[in-house]
C-alpha cells in the first residue's frame, strides 16, 4: 500500500501531464492568459489535486468520488485541447499526442477506481 498519494502511479502520471500542459500553454497568445490558458491550467491541476484529496479522505467511497472528479478534469482538458486546435494554437499532431496521454491517464485512473471498489467490497 502507498504511504502517501505521491507514491501512486496515477498521481505521478498526472503530475507529468500537468507539467506538460503548463509548458504548452506558455506558447499560447497572451490574450488567452485569462481565458483558455487559465482553464487548461486549472483542469490539469485539478487532476492531481483530486487524487490527493481523495487519498486523504481515508474512506473508499469518498476516494472513488474524488477520482471521478479527476477523470472529469481529464476529459475537460481534452475539450480545451480541441479548442486550442480549432484556434490553431496547436497542431493536430500535438493535440493527438496529448489526447493519447490523457487517455492513458483515464485508463490508469479507471484501474485505480476498480482497485478501490474491490478493496471497499472486501472490507
Amino acid at each position: 500500500m502507498s504511504k502517501n498519494f505521491k507514491d501512486l502511479e496515477i498521481w505521478k502520471r498526472g503530475r507529468l501531464l500537468r507539467n506538460e500542459i503548463s509548458k504548452l500553454t506558455k506558447t499560447f497568445p497572451s490574450e488567452e492568459k485569462y481565458k483558455l490558458v487559465d482553464q487548461m491550467i486549472r483542469a490539469s491541476r485539478s487532476v492531481t489535486a483530486n487524487i490527493a484529496e481523495g487519498y486523504g479522505r481515508y474512506h473508499y467511497q469518498e476516494n472513488i468520488q474524488f477520482c471521478r472528479h479527476s477523470r472529469g478534469s481529464l476529459t475537460e482538458l481534452q475539450d480545451h485541447l480541441t479548442v486550442a486546435l480549432d484556434e490553431e494554437y496547436i497542431s493536430a499532431e500535438v493535440e493527438n499526442e496529448f489526447d493519447n496521454k490523457i487517455e492513458e491517464c483515464i485508463r490508469m485512473l479507471n484501474g485505480y477506481i476498480r482497485f478501490l471498489t474491490n478493496s471497499k467490497q472486501s472490507n
